[in-house]
């Protein structure tokens, strides 16, 4: 009896051979590249079939795109234009950040390209600055387009907040900046945030979203000041200027004591000590140069020293000034704010 099941068996798998296996994505790419293969072999019609044979197995978001990027163009080719609108329309529900290159693609295909954007609701090419500012006192640019007439909302959302940042009305490029401030007026919370852009119109919304890391920093001080820029404190002592009066006094004494020794050799009244007026009137030279050589003793520069108070007092002024300002400081955060890697926008 077993025998003749075993055989049963056997003669029915010989007879039905092996069941045919599931396409797999190495032979739905494969059914891919032979789909460009025809298009860049200009058998447009045939690459628009293996296109859309492609688009019925499972695929990656990626070869989706290309997948409907190849059926717009074929479709473009064979004068299908409403079919390679629809094509592009998927392309860029996507892919919404999809762009043609002008250098490879012909304007027939770029214009029923733009014509497919036009008639989407996408938001595009969000994309956040890196900023670095003291909370309150600056924010950050979040720059997108949208494609159609649409409400714009753009929120700021974390694990636990939900913060509205601008709304609008319209179509076209946009740029919102965020404050990164509570409603409160204090910084948001460090950590993960996701800008969201909400574009709606009618039944349609499309959402764009872009993850920020915000992180908290110290604000820098002032130093303080040890002197003002462009003032220096002058001497306070100064030296008289070497005079020559001593000398001058000393010769005058010299020389009325020769006349008065001269008159009185021409006179009646006897021999001058001669000798003796020599002696003085040498004694006095050397004392008025001995007088005019010697280094004049130092005085205190009154206006020196009430300039020098006065900037004191002024760079005492700023010094407070600066404490104040750097007690301020202390209390603020400085947020930096970079964006991580975009995520995947959706439908």
């Amino acid at each position: 009896m077993r025998s003749v099941l075993g055989r049963s068996l056997l003669l029915m798998l010989v007879c039905w051979g092996p069941l045919a296996p599931r396409p797999g994505a190495a032979q739905t790419r494969t059914m891919l590249r032979q789909a460009q293969d025809a298009y860049d072999a200009l058998d447009f019609s045939r690459a628009a079939v293996l296109a859309r044979r492609a688009l019925t197995e499972r695929l990656s978001a990626a070869d989706q795109t290309r997948a409907y990027e190849l059926l717009g163009f074929s479709y473009s080719a064979i004068d299908s234009q409403i079919k390679a609108v629809d094509a592009f329309k998927q392309t860029i529900l996507l892919d919404p950040d999809h762009q043609l290159d002008a250098n490879k693609v012909s304007p027939k295909i770029t214009s029923l390209f733009y014509s497919a954007l036009g008639q989407v609701l996408v938001v595009r090419q969000l994309r956040v600055d890196s900023a670095k500012f003291v909370s309150g006192q600056g924010a950050v640019a979040i720059r997108f387009t949208v494609t159609s007439p649409a409400r714009i909302r753009v929120r700021a959302v974390n694990a636990n907040t939900s913060l509205a940042v601008d709304s609008a009305v319209g179509t076209g490029q946009y740029t919102v900046r965020w404050p990164a401030q509570l409603p409160s007026g204090g910084p948001v919370g460090a950590g993960t945030w996701l800008l969201i852009v909400d574009a709606t119109a009618a039944q349609t919304t499309f959402s764009a979203s872009q993850a920020v890391n915000v992180s908290y920093g110290a604000v820098d001080t002032l130093p303080h000041l040890t002197s003002l820029p462009g003032y220096q404190e002058l001497p306070e002592i100064e030296y008289p200027p070497q005079s020559w009066r001593p000398l001058g006094l000393s010769f005058l004494l010299a020389s009325g004591a020769a006349v008065g020794a001269y008159a009185l050799n021409n006179g009646s009244l006897g021999s001058p000590p001669t000798r003796e007026l020599a002696v003085a009137a040498s004694a006095a030279l050397i004392t008025g140069l001995i007088m005019t050589l010697r280094k004049p003793a130092p005085r205190p520069a009154e206006a020196n020293i009430r300039y020098n108070r006065l900037l004191h007092e002024q760079l005492s002024g700023r010094n407070a000034e600066i404490a104040t300002e750097n007690a301020r400081r202390r209390q603020q955060v400085m947020l930096a704010i970079v964006p991580q890697r975009r995520e995947t926008a959706t439908r």
